[in-house]
């Protein structure tokens, strides 16, 4: 499978027979960027080429037969702007210049479902209705049918998963495996939706990587964890030398600065990370509906403080943003978090002291005294900041970006004429 992404990070491919092997790994998959989302082609342009990147190439062990070969698009020879890949193929060669690895691990959540005769979700297990689900026990084990072999499949990949849990909404699970670097991340990102769809539908089920399937019900996120490495020796350079944690946090100076630069850019980082409608259906100003965990809305950071967008773990150097959910296209959300921790680092950029307070129990007075702002309440507000901060554009460069836009803001407006359930509950009969 000679395989790219479309502008959601969907993973598309062209399949060949192993005996054209050499061919494929050379270019000769041409795709019609016309047929797809935000690759800015028309059905009068020539064909895109995917290059398989052999480094990248695994063999997938639910299909022994199948390989899986992520690569970059190209045209007529050049590598081509608006293909996801290369976007953070770019900023990834850009640190590497500075003597700069970016590791990135994420943590995947999504929903085991079944459809209603309506086509509405509801959990695949009857039985799965606590009101705090998460860490359930019960539930983890009446899922391990499926969740062994998913597992299986990741450790086969050389994924190395080290914990899994029920997580806080019904229904839900995350896995979690061993970070590497952003591209090859964004990559098993892509594979691992496709992995957890074919599970699901072997059972009988569906997996979602839907955000808030549910509005009475905690959502979804796939949470980056971020670092820097020293290109040569791979030593992790958030960690801190001695008189090197100006706030205690556990991380370096050069920690600080690339965190900062995230905070600086947040707003318009959101409208990639969080790039749904329905995705601002999750970052709402309040806790998740069981009470167990939260999700972000704070342009803020603290410690091991899960009412921060940022938060800087316990006995690891690395930061965590938490304004990241399952819709994300991995590639296009870690080459802008990239670009904004670089820019962060050579502006030296300080973010000040953590806060360390629970943020979802201030007043809007404390907030404003504490000179926090909130993220974008809906995909308008996020693409608006989207458009109006130039990183967005250097990074994703001038045709992705105003496809990007393009593209966003006739989701919002597909919603928003869009007639609603909860409108004829609510207006149909009171007026």
């Amino acid at each position: 499978m000679a395989t790219y992404a479309d502008g959601h990070g969907i993973a598309k491919c062209k399949t060949v027979p192993l005996d054209h092997f050499h061919e494929m790994m050379h270019g000769s998959e041409l795709f019609t960027g016309a047929a797809l989302d935000m690759l800015g082609q028309s059905p009068a342009d020539d064909e895109l080429a995917v290059w398989p990147d052999p480094d990248a190439i695994v063999q997938l062990p639910w299909q022994p037969k199948v390989a899986f070969a992520p690569g970059n698009l190209y045209l007529h020879g050049e590598p081509y702007p608006m293909c996801p890949r290369t976007v953070l193929t770019r900023q990834a060669e850009r640190a590497r210049e500075r003597g700069f690895i970016f590791n990135l691990g994420m943590e995947t959540e999504f929903f085991f479902v079944r459809t209603d005769e309506l086509g509405r979700p509801e959990p695949w297990n009857p039985r799965d209705t606590l009101d705090k689900p998460c860490y359930d026990a019960v539930g983890m084990l009446e899922s391990l049918h499926f969740l062994d072999e998913m597992i299986g499949y990741m450790n086969a990949l050389g994924w190395d998963v080290h914990s899994f849990d029920h997580e806080d909404g019904n229904g839900q699970y995350e896995l979690d495996f061993s970070y590497t670097h952003a591209v090859a991340m964004a990559d098993r990102f892509m594979l691992f939706r496709m992995m957890a769809k074919e599970v699901a539908r072997s059972h009988g089920y569906e997996a979602t990587f839907m955000p808030k399937p549910w509005s009475d019900r905690t959502g979804g996120g796939a949470h980056f964890n971020m670092s820097l490495a020293a290109v040569g020796d791979g030593v992790n350079l958030f960690a801190p030398g001695s008189g090197d944690d100006p706030y205690g946090c556990g991380i370096s100076q050069l920690g600080y600065r690339f965190l900062a630069g995230l905070l600086a850019h947040a707003p318009a980082i959101v409208a990639v990370t969080c790039p749904t409608v329905n995705s601002y259906k999750r970052l709402i100003r309040r806790g998740a509906m069981s009470g167990s965990t939260w999700a972000p809305v704070f342009v803020s950071y603290g410690r091991n403080n899960r009412t921060h967008m940022l938060r800087v773990p316990t006995k690891s150097p690395r930061v965590e943003s938490r304004a990241v959910d399952a819709s994300v296209n991995a590639y296009l959300g870690a080459a802008l978090a990239l670009a904004a921790g670089l820019e962060g680092i050579e502006r030296e950029l300080d973010p000040g002291p953590p806060i360390d307070r629970d943020m979802y129990v201030q007043s809007d007075e404390q907030i404003a005294d504490l000179g926090v702002e909130v993220l974008p309440w809906t995909l308008a507000e996020a693409i608006d900041a989207f458009e109006a901060d130039p990183l967005t554009l250097d990074v994703f460069g001038p045709d992705l970006h105003q496809a990007y836009i393009d593209f966003k803001r006739s989701e919002w407006e597909d919603f928003h004429n869009t007639v609603t359930h909860w409108e004829w509950e609510r207006y149909l009969t009171f007026y």
